[in-house]
């Protein structure tokens, strides 16, 4: 009885440890989300943070990587980043928004949990690869589901020949490739980060 009492106390302590943990990454998610809206490459701001996502889905979980993504839209939407989509189709927009940051932490955590058994740091540097490529293959599918007519005419009128070029060259822009490039650079740190949060999960168990 007093052993199940200990397991139970422990599993107390971790929980909140979890909690803990996944509300300080969505204060960073908020606030990075912020500061990042300053930074435009191209049309829309960039995401600095896929990388407290990543931490998040590596540390606790897959959810907790969804849960960042999503915290990480309600803010997008909130700064009015995502505006111009807005105007055209507000369930559109609100849907793929939250749908691809909502994805890029679950994809993060699901690639995380697969690869770490067999090698950690490479487990984190895919996950760090999957998390913005699923964000910005989310906001591709949802430009031509939602959005093709309104963008066609975008396209038209800076004298582009097709909307995919638009999406391609003006939407996304230099954007994916720095967001890719901030994770690729960093992964050492998140690899640091998510090696301390074990090693501390580990001593206090």
């Amino acid at each position: 009885m007093e052993r199940v009492f200990k397991i139970k106390k422990a599993n107390v302590r971790f929980e909140t440890r979890q909690l803990v943990l996944l509300a300080l990454l969505t204060a960073i998610v908020i606030v990075l989300q912020f500061l990042g809206s300053f930074i435009r490459f191209g049309t829309f701001s960039v995401s600095l943070v896929l990388l407290p996502v990543v931490v998040g889905a590596a540390l606790i979980g897959p959810f907790a990587g969804c849960w960042l993504g999503l915290a990480f839209g309600f803010v997008v939407l909130w700064t009015g980043d995502a505006g111009p989509f807005l105007a055209i189709n507000p369930f559109g927009a609100v849907l793929v928004v939250l749908l691809k940051g909502a994805l890029a932490g679950l994809a993060a955590g699901a690639v995380y949990r697969l690869l770490a058994g067999k090698n950690r740091t490479a487990a984190v540097v895919v996950a760090a690869i999957v998390a913005p490529l699923v964000n910005t293959g989310v906001f591709v599918a949802g430009s031509y589901i939602f959005f093709l007519p309104a963008i066609t005419g975008w396209a038209s009128g800076k004298g582009i020949a097709s909307a995919t070029a638009y999406i391609f060259l003006l939407l996304i822009g230099g954007n994916f490739f720095f967001e890719m490039g901030i994770n690729l650079v960093l992964s050492p740190v998140i690899v640091r980060l998510v090696q301390y949060g074990r090693d501390r999960r580990a001593v206090r168990s």
